[in-house]
Order: structure tokens, then sequence, then C-alpha cells
């Protein structure tokens, strides 16, 4: 099996985009799994009933509410959407990679980097997580849905993200309306560390985890400068 043929969760996102674009330019077959029905696309109800497409190769979960978007308030119902559209969603590409007769050879998730205490102490893929809040503890259940077993014989790679950088979408497109009425700036003294990634660089990440077969376990997806939200 060559990996030509990648299924992407939440393949019609920010960066579900971008890294279909890429993939498609590199002579990738891509399938994507979105919540409405499109010409080579596929539904969560399709991947639950029918499972992969024959000859998926690759599987790459990007999908999830996005928790910048500033028309929406923090309310137990949008939280929970948070929550259950990562988890749900992770958990649902696992069981059908499991299910596979011919089984895909990666399986790449994003979670991210609040999986890792906050301070001034450098954070490596070897950190052990700290649950102390809401994102802390929706990132661990997220790699946790993530799991194939240590009998699975699809490769597993997770990818902590950082905030998700780009023109097209991401943090600058949800900062562009309060910045653009004068209500932007940074958030309490802007002192708190703020990793980032360009939608690009993860894209990259992921298709380099895709082609790699030496690659498992945790990955990074952050830029090395490590800035504040003041900086940015």
């Amino acid at each position: 099996m060559s990996l030509k043929h990648v299924v992407i969760g939440g393949g019609t996102g920010f960066v579900g985009k971008r890294l279909a674009k890429c993939l498609l330019a590199d002579g990738y077959e891509v399938t994507t799994i979105s919540r409405m029905p499109a010409i080579k696309a596929m539904t969560w109800h399709d991947l639950e009933k029918d499972g992969l497409p024959e000859g998926t190769s690759a599987v790459v979960n990007l999908a999830g509410q996005n928790v910048l978007d500033p028309t929406r308030r923090w309310t137990p119902g949008f939280k929970q959407n948070v929550w259950n559209s990562r988890i749900n969603s992770t958990a649902a590409c696992a069981r059908a990679i499991e299910r596979a007769t011919v089984k895909p050879r990666v399986f790449v998730s994003i979670s991210g980097v609040s999986h890792y205490a906050a301070g001034p102490k450098p954070n490596t893929e070897d950190s052990a997580p700290v649950e102390h809040d809401f994102m802390s503890r929706l990132c661990v259940e997220w790699e946790r849905a993530a799991n194939l077993g240590d009998n699975s014989t699809c490769r597993g790679v997770r990818v902590r993200s950082g905030v998700v950088i780009g023109r097209e979408g991401g943090m600058i497109a949800s900062l562009i309306l309060p910045f653009w009425f004068g209500a932007g700036g940074p958030i309490g003294d802007g002192s708190h560390d703020l990793p980032w990634i360009h939608v690009d660089d993860l894209c990259g990440m992921i298709k380099f985890a895709i082609e790699k077969p030496e690659v498992k376990g945790v990955l990074n997806g952050v830029a090395p400068q490590l800035i504040t939200n003041k900086d940015f």
C-alpha cells in the first residue's frame, strides 16, 4: 500500500483545507470527513456506518469547534461543544481504523499545548500532563481518544499544536474584528506565553508524520521562538 490516500477529519476547516491542498499538489488522493456531504467527502455518519474508504493509507483528524471565535461566549453549552467535537470525532476515527480489514499505516491526531503546565520551565514531548483547567483536561482526553492500543498495526502520531496563524483563518482571522473596532489588545497584562505555529508549518509537520515511518508518539507543533501575548 502506498501512502497516497489520506482521509482528513475536519477537512473543510482552516487547517484541513490547507492540508488537503498541500497533499493534492503532491499527488495524494484526499477524502474529507465533514458534517455536510460534498464532492470527494464523507460525513461522520458515513464513517460510522461504512468505515474508511477502501485503500485508505493515512487518517488525520483536525475536527473541532473553533475556541477563538470572538462571537461566542464560553457558556457551558459552548464548552460542551468544544469538548464533544474533538473527543467524539477523534474516537470515531480510532474506531474506524480498528474496524478496517486493511488498516491505514498511520493515524495523525491533533491536540494542544494546554497539555502542559504554564510557567518559565520549558516543556518537551516528554513533559507530564497537568490537568488543572478545562483546556488541559480536554487535551488529555483528546489524546486518550486517539489511542489505538499497544498491539495496533497502525502507527499513531499526536501533534500538540500551538495557536495556528495564517491569513485565511486561525487566530489572525479571529482578531481582525475586535482590532478593527479598536477593542483589541493583550489579554490581562500580556505576560503569559503564546506558543504559535504557522498553518503551512503545521501542514508540513503532518505531512512529515504521514511519510516517515519512524515518526510515532508525540510531536510539539510550535515555532521555536516563544513569545508572550503582549509581544504578539
